[in-house]
């Protein structure tokens, strides 16, 4: 396993002041979407002319995605949200029950089909200190119909699929996990749980604990090592680790692939946990956007949810 020689640069200096999260590359107008979790915001990047725009929502913000009928699904603590950007308003569309204390959704993707994968988390007194076995990884149909699809999950995480949409990929970060179920494109439905990426083959300090993720065209998975420092690539099919991407950001949180080509990778970061001296001497970039280039692959556009 070597480190890949590319580029790292620092796209989006300090862009969240808690917990950076959720990007997502919006084909449609060549923006970044992204979060900052306990802030309450979601964000919206031009790269051409820098300009960010943030909508404020009323509890923690972990998953934005673009709506194929217009606007965005996001979540808001406990439920998920439409919002309409230009008239800045927020409709919900359900809540789910809570199971913890204070439990809230942490990452979610579309699948192909368009269906919203959204996951939660129990309470989280201190980054990746939670109450444990408390989320859910939920289905949110185009009906805006939403199905428990897998239960007493501890930190739910990075979710992908396959191109040929026959396997997904779906992240539980305290067991330190990267789980693999087969995939029924039809009608949505997952089987056959194993494990395809376990990070307890390496040492915390090595991979860190595994939160979100991405997936490339040749179909290995790209996974954010929290409190590493590094996005690292893994093959799905035998689990080893191919090659790692070392950025200025110890608490790195989630990547996605974008850009024109979808040859560019933005990785998020946090900077929650850290006091003001130790984000100043041990982590100041803590909470900024990062963009790699040169990793000689791509990605795909990730899809929108379908109504």
């Amino acid at each position: 396993m070597a480190s890949s020689k590319c580029n790292v640069e620092t796209l989006i200096k300090h862009a969240a002041s808690t917990i950076g999260e959720g990007p997502h590359w919006e084909e449609k107008t060549g923006k970044l979407l992204y979060v900052d979790i306990l802030s309450n915001d979601v964000y919206r990047y031009d790269v051409e002319t820098g300009d960010n725009e943030k909508m404020h929502l009323d509890g923690s913000t972990s998953i934005i995605v673009p709506a194929e009928d217009g606007g965005y699904i996001a979540s808001s603590l406990r439920k998920l949200c439409h919002l309409d950007w230009e008239t800045k308003t927020v409709t919900d569309i359900l809540e789910v029950p809570s199971i913890g204390s204070n439990d809230r959704f942490n990452d979610g993707k579309c699948d192909s089909n368009g269906r919203l994968w959204a996951g939660t988390m129990g309470y989280e007194s201190e980054p990746a200190v939670n109450e444990l076995e408390k989320g859910c990884l939920y289905k949110l149909d185009k009906g805006k119909e939403i199905h428990t699809m897998v239960e007493g999950v501890s930190i739910s995480n990075g979710l992908a699929w396959t191109a040929d949409n026959t396997v997904m990929y779906y992240i539980d970060s305290i067991p330190r996990h990267v789980y693999a179920y087969d995939f029924d494109q039809a009608t949505g439905s997952i089987s056959n749980k194993r494990i395809a990426v376990d990070f307890n083959k390496w040492s915390i300090d090595d991979t860190g604990l595994p939160d979100g993720m991405t997936i490339d065209i040749e179909g290995k998975l790209w996974v954010a090592g929290y409190m590493s420092s590094k996005v690292l690539q893994f093959d799905p099919v035998t689990g080893a680790k191919i090659r790692q991407v070392t950025v200025p950001g110890k608490r790195t949180t989630s990547c996605c692939f974008g850009g024109r080509d979808y040859t560019e990778m933005f990785v998020t970061s946090g900077r929650a946990g850290w006091t003001e001296e130790e984000f100043q001497q041990l982590d100041p970039l803590a909470g900024s956007v990062f963009k790699v280039t040169g990793l000689g692959v791509k990605g795909l556009p990730a899809p929108n949810y379908q109504c």
